[in-house]
């Protein structure tokens, strides 16, 4: 998702170029970026697996309509706020207005998880990132209930955070993990949740305090802020069976430069030395605990990154899989 601010839009006469590696829009020509001498194409040949970002069902049956097939891509991510978007749900209004409305909005959750598991071949699972919508995001899509207006949403409270103080989201996930046990059964366990914009592993332990989560049931983590780096350890040993590393947040905390912002976009820099070594220490700390990494990386990080950083497991968008699987069977 690109952010472009209502106040800049009228500055975007002319041409403008947008910039996939890193997320922001420059106006004018942008030079292009020179390849590497002698480096091939970004290939798929050192990754174990490609978890593949995408947005519904549609994505997930195109991806695996792939011919040749990317045999890489043994799992799919969703975030339940696009979920909420494709089904013109409502999930603060819901949350606030009570315990039965919290549950009716976990089981529609889990109504529209239900195609998408469906679509999923064998050994391929589902993960779903839970809520985190910023107070600017949840205004647009909340009618009834107040949403706290705050100066710097970007940084506010959302993610863990929210999920917290949110008293009725527990009773949402249970129902939603409830609907998915009664529609498929066995195949309910081919779901799994990650937790989006945390810091530490106090936050993660009464978080899966907080949605009633035993020792036997696994909760990912989402890796986007330097704490978060600096805990992956700490992660891994309260339980997180896998690490997801959001690298388009973790960079502009890293640099403090907002990949919406296309008048900072040079500083927006996804090969920096510091962002480099946060994701090689993330990537490290989850290996030495036997726990699985995924790195989100563009298109035009891959070959880098695989070069650069001890990464075999990739997240990917569904549109740049496919872009890059049609160029390796072209």
């Amino acid at each position: 998702m690109l952010r472009v601010a209502p106040s800049d839009l009228e500055s975007l006469a002319g041409e403008a170029t947008l910039l996939l590696d890193r997320a922001s829009v420059v106006l004018g020509e942008a030079a292009p970026a020179a390849p590497a001498p002698g480096r091939p194409a970004a290939a798929f040949g050192g990754v174990e697996s490609i978890c593949v970002v995408v947005a519904d069902t549609t994505d997930i049956r195109a991806t695996n309509a792939l011919a040749p097939r990317v045999e890489h891509a043994d799992s799919f991510f969703i975030r339940e706020e696009f979920v909420c978007f494709s089904a013109g749900l409502s999930p603060i209004d819901s949350l606030r207005e009570g315990v039965r409305e919290a549950e009716r909005y976990g089981a529609a959750v889990a109504s529209e998880l239900c195609p998408m598991v469906r679509e999923l071949l064998p050994g391929q699972r589902l993960i779903m990132r839970l809520l985190d919508l910023r107070s600017d995001d949840a205004a647009k899509i909340t009618s009834g209930a107040h949403v706290d207006d705050e100066p710097n949403p970007e940084l506010g409270r959302h993610g863990a955070r929210w999920l917290l103080r949110e008293r009725r989201y527990p009773h949402a996930f249970r129902a939603l993990r409830a609907r998915l046990r009664d529609r498929l059964g066995a195949d309910a366990d081919r779901v799994r949740f990650a937790v989006p914009f945390i810091n530490d592993r106090d936050e993660y332990v009464r978080l899966r305090r907080f949605l009633g989560l035993g020792d036997e049931t696994p909760l990912a983590v989402f890796v986007e802020t330097p704490a978060a780096v600096h805990s992956a350890a700490d992660f891994c040993a309260s339980g997180a069976g896998e690490l997801f590393v959001g690298t388009k947040d973790l960079i502009q905390f890293y640099l403090a430069a907002d990949r919406g912002n296309h008048l900072v976009s040079a500083a927006y820099q996804t090969r920096h030395p510091a962002v480099l070594a946060a994701l090689r220490q993330a990537v490290e700390s989850g290996r030495g605990a036997g726990v699985p990494v995924h790195v989100f990386a563009l298109g035009a990080d891959l070959d880098h990154y695989a070069r650069h950083l001890p990464v075999r497991r990739l997240m990917m968008c569904a549109a740049e899989l496919r872009h890059l699987a049609g160029r390796r069977a072209a």
